[in-house]
């Protein structure tokens, strides 16, 4: 185990792996519910979407942690399955025809995983919009805690507003979250995981943790429940376009974002790469043959990073807790809907991120308002992709404005001119 993993090598050790596995899986473990619910709306069966949701996320996991060795999860990507949904409702097709499409921007993103242009993509990216995208996740990730817990609510005046503290849910997460931050400030070996049991300990004694049951048969896979000819004929290039783009800077933005946490980005350079993105590409293409939206790392994934998790037997833990998940659907059931288990530990993760914040050059304005750009909008928009956007396209029109063109990586005016025009032509919601 230690030479196939390194474990020495990356100061770990298996029980450390073991430990961050569970809590990533723990904190993600939403999504094989979430995700089947979502695609459920837009015509799919929920048992379908519940198989190929695990099926997708056990191949990528798999394939992350055997040939890039990252404590990286992977998973159907929330916000792609919105945009899945409704597309299916806007384009008045059915759903095989748009999963034909992810199918076609799997292949791609397989295609493009075996050229040097994503490895291109993440050394081109400068220093401070690395920190930003790694701040913004942040952000991001703590703020879904926020809104999971019913701390921060919905408000007609401010869009967001403080929510009810008497409200059982949100007590219990203040409760986790002032546990799990005792135990982290005392440097308790899985604070974080710790945190969590105990969380879900209190939940069940004041009746919020309901067992239906704890283990069922698992459903049947469906397999190529897709229509490819489908795509052709109704012209769905930019779908297809769509879910390429934004499965490959979620995924980029998250790979990024998990190994500046975890120091594996040694000079600029991610060693490794071209595995890791494969991985998300595999289980995009596996996951549309089975009946689930596209792929992506997880920046849940954050969680066991934190917890110490530095190897890919990190994700192997995740990927077995993902198939035996399949036995055990009214516990998971139960853990995933009772958000106050899990958003403490992503409102925690969320601090662990904003480290970089202190090596972004904030006296060089075209430096920092890149940056601060990706910061404000990954949060507020729910999505990882439209902050790296926003940074793409205002990065290299700052340093042309003030005569550092050249210093610019020509691939970010590349993907800075296809941002605005995807922003214009047809923006993924």
């Amino acid at each position: 185990m230690n030479k196939l993993f390194n474990l020495k090598q990356n100061n770990t050790n298996i029980r450390t792996e073991l430990l961050a596995g569970t809590t990533t899986f723990l904190t993600m473990v939403y999504i094989i519910i979430v995700n089947p619910v979502i695609l459920h709306s837009a015509g799919v069966p929920f048992d379908q979407v519940f198989m190929a949701t695990v099926i997708s996320a056990v191949v990528g996991t798999l394939y992350m942690a055997f040939f890039a060795n990252y404590p990286i999860a992977i998973a159907p990507g929330m916000g792609m399955n919105a945009y899945f949904a409704s597309v299916v409702a806007t384009q008045g097709l059915s759903y095989q025809v748009i999963f034909g499409t992810v199918f076609i921007a799997g292949i791609a993103f397989i295609l493009l995983s075996l050229t040097t242009l994503r490895e291109t993509l993440i050394e081109a990216i400068p220093a401070s919009l690395k920190f930003g995208i790694t701040s913004g996740i942040g952000l991001f990730i703590a703020f879904l805690g926020l809104k999971m817990s019913g701390i921060v609510i919905p408000n007609e005046a401010n869009m967001v507003g403080f929510g009810d503290l008497h409200a059982p849910v949100t007590l219990l997460t203040l409760a986790g979250l002032f546990i799990t931050l005792v135990l982290m400030t005392w440097n308790v070996k899985g604070a974080l995981f710790l945190g969590m049991i105990i969380t879900g300990v209190i939940g069940f004694f004041t009746g919020q943790l309901q067992f239906d049951g704890f283990v069922s048969a698992p459903p049947t896979p469906v397999f190529f429940d897709l229509d490819i000819a489908g795509v052709f004929s109704n012209g769905l290039y930019t779908v297809v376009f769509a879910f390429l783009l934004v499965t490959i800077f979620d995924t980029t933005g998250t790979l990024i974002g998990v190994s500046e946490q975890a120091g594996f980005v040694k000079n600029g350079k991610l060693p490794r790469a071209k595995s890791a993105l494969m991985a998300d590409a595999a289980a995009t293409t596996v996951g549309s043959m089975f009946g689930t939206s596209p792929s992506t790392a997880y920046v849940e994934s954050t969680s066991g990073v934190a917890a110490g998790g530095r190897t890919g037997l990190t994700s192997i833990v995740v990927a077995v807790l993902f198939g035996l998940s399949i036995f055990f659907t009214p516990i998971i059931e139960a853990i995933s809907n009772l958000s106050a288990i899990t958003a403490p530990v992503l409102i925690i993760v969320g601090c662990f991120m904003m480290e970089g914040l202190a090596r972004i050059d904030w006296k060089s304005f075209d430096e920092a308002f890149p940056a601060f750009a990706i910061i404000l909008t990954m949060p507020l928009t729910s999505s990882i992709a439209t902050g790296i956007s926003i940074g793409f396209i205002t990065y290299p029109l700052l340093k042309l404005v003030s005569g550092k063109g050249k210093d610019v990586h020509w691939i970010l005016y590349l993907f800075g001119i296809i941002f605005v025009l995807q922003m214009i032509f047809f923006p993924a919601h």
